[in-house]
């Protein structure tokens, strides 16, 4: 039987930065990923002091790298398919059928995004098609801009978008929500609205070009924001009975803490404000908090 102090689920950012924490505090440590970060496609990283810029791949190799020098933290890649209790430790089961254990569980897994039936959205998400003006704003200031949402979420993201580009659309494919007083405030800010229905993104490798409605209309955007319905990586809600909030995401207090004794989740899979900058942040608190409450428990 494989046995450590700590498992945690993710490699990623969040689970990197509580490796590192872990493997400071000399803690066993198994890190297990699958290798498929959501942000995967995209191009470019921003608002992470000191990284600004750099490829998301070219911050996790370095994190990995300076975390596989503490030598209790070590790695395995593969997909986690059930996590429970048994006793006083928790299971991670493997997709091969293998099987590690663990006292605490720190769940740095991630969302999987789920993408509109939408002809390129798939091929343009993270690179023009753009989850977060935080993290990516800033490359397209000024320029013609969409957003693809409806009712409160679209008018709300529509005035944070708005303070980046003033040529804007809001697309609502198909008839809006929006009440009557937002509309007016949209138009009082000549923000388009338009609610034909999309039927596809043309783009070059990525990039978009134009939208093309199923109207045959057509605008052309250099990017475009979205809001995609999300699902976790894991099932962390079955057999290991994790809560979850109104939203979808793993419910933890400010400690990190899921309601099941010894779980801890941090990263994506806790936030709405999905960036690396606030993985990086609570992975580093999670792991000190693990190595915190172990220490209460052994002294």
């Amino acid at each position: 039987m494989k046995s450590y102090e700590v498992i945690i689920i993710g490699g990623s950012y969040a689970g990197l930065s509580a490796g590192m924490s872990l493997g400071r505090s000399l803690r066993n440590t198994l890190i297990i990923d699958s290798g498929k970060p959501c942000n995967r496609q995209t191009p470019h990283s921003h608002n992470f002091i000191t990284h600004d810029g750099k490829t998301p791949k070219e911050i996790s190799e370095l994190a990995r790298e300076q975390v596989e020098a503490y030598d209790t933290v070590k790695f395995y890649e593969g997909s986690v398919v059930k996590l429970r209790r048994i006793n006083a430790e928790f299971e991670a089961e493997i997709s091969t059928g293998e099987k590690f254990y663990a006292k605490k569980l720190i769940l740095a897994s991630g969302l999987k995004d789920i993408m509109p039936d939408i002809t390129g959205f798939t091929e343009c998400w993270g690179i023009s098609v753009l989850h977060c003006p935080y993290c990516h704003g800033y490359e397209v200031r000024n320029e013609v801009t969409g957003i693809l949402s409806d009712g409160d979420m679209g008018f709300d993201f529509s005035k944070l978008v708005y303070n980046l580009t003033k040529d804007l659309f809001l697309l609502t494919n198909g008839k809006s929500v929006l009440s009557s007083e937002q509309k007016l405030k949209l138009a009082e800010n000549n923000i388009s609205l338009v609610e034909d229905e999309v039927e596809k993104i043309e783009h070059n490798n990525g990039d978009i070009s134009k939208i093309i409605f199923r109207t045959g209309k057509e605008i052309s955007l250099k990017a475009l924001y979205a809001k995609v319905p999300f699902q976790q990586n894991i099932d962390v809600s079955g057999d290991l009975g994790c809560e979850l909030t109104e939203q979808g995401f793993i419910k933890v207090d400010f400690m990190q803490k899921t309601n099941i004794p010894g779980v801890f989740a941090c990263g994506d899979n806790v936030t709405m404000m999905r960036s690396v900058a606030t993985a990086v942040a609570q992975g580093n608190f999670t792991g000190a908090v693990v190595n915190k409450e172990l220490v209460e428990e052994e002294f």
